[in-house]
């Protein structure tokens, strides 16, 4: 074997992974989706962003399971080249990896593919964490910070200890965890538009709680929590500062935060 030269299978292939961006990510907030892509990239992986559309979860939750169907179908499809789909929400990443297969469990054509497909789905910091074993970031945020457990993340997917085991190694970040992290904000999706009185009331609880923890940043892994969370703190008049926990651990803090007049600064 010639100088510089390596056997084949010595060269390790980088595994590909299919960013599912979220409909609010690609609308509201594209940055986050950013900075999944250079966390994926960072510790290793061959990143695409396949043509893509809603998971399906409006239609579902509302009991629309044709749709639902239907989008899901394309979804599968869209991401079948792929070894991993990674989403950077707790609460897609729960309807691709836990609801999908349930769609299709008495479809015969439809049940394998679904089942193969879930296999493959994470949420963003999970991957990071138990597939990709990233333990650090390189980045600095000079704040102290509270973090919401989103619902979904949590309870389908569990997600809890990972986003604060790579947010210990962010320099200049303190985190002081707010009474009742892991209770709801009151979003879940269509319910804050169905029962707006009684989100608005889990909102105000929420925001209490993250006043409570004397933090000035609010962190966590689902757009939808944080956009509500963001806009009752507004209404108040609080100075917490709200970002997507993608957008810190890589570093990509420039933008205003959520919620925040756009040309706004970090400080």
């Amino acid at each position: 074997m010639s100088p510089g030269s390596e056997s084949l299978t010595s060269v390790k292939t980088k595994p590909k992974v299919g960013l599912f961006a979220t409909c609010l990510v690609d609308l509201m907030r594209p940055s986050i989706g950013f900075a999944a892509v250079k966390l994926l990239e960072d510790a290793g992986c061959e990143v695409s962003v396949p043509s893509q559309t809603c998971c399906g979860q409006p239609a579902y939750n509302s009991g629309d399971r044709a749709s639902t169907k239907a989008i899901a179908i394309q979804v599968i499809k869209a991401f079948e080249n792929v070894d991993y789909v990674v989403a950077p929400s707790g609460s897609c990443g729960g309807m691709l990896a836990k609801h999908y297969p349930e769609l299709f469990e008495d479809d015969p054509n439809m049940r394998g593919a679904a089942q193969a497909f879930a296999a493959k789905c994470h949420e963003l910091i999970s991957f990071l964490t138990d597939v990709m074993f990233v333990s650090s970031v390189d980045a600095s945020y000079p704040a102290t910070a509270t973090y919401h457990d989103s619902c979904s993340g949590l309870r389908e997917m569990g997600v809890q200890s990972q986003p604060r085991k790579l947010l210990a190694s962010v320099k200049g970040l303190t985190l002081k965890e707010m009474p009742e992290n892991d209770v709801c904000c009151g979003f879940g999706g269509t319910f804050a538009v169905k029962y707006s009185e009684i989100s608005d009331s889990i909102v105000s609880k929420k925001t209490e709680n993250i006043a409570g923890s004397g933090a000035d940043l609010l962190l966590a892994g689902d757009l939808g929590c944080l956009m509500n969370m963001a806009g009752k703190l507004s209404r108040q008049g609080s100075k917490v500062q709200v970002r997507h926990v993608a957008e810190v651990l890589a570093g990509m803090s420039d933008i205003p935060p959520i919620g925040a007049p756009q040309g706004g600064s970090k400080s």
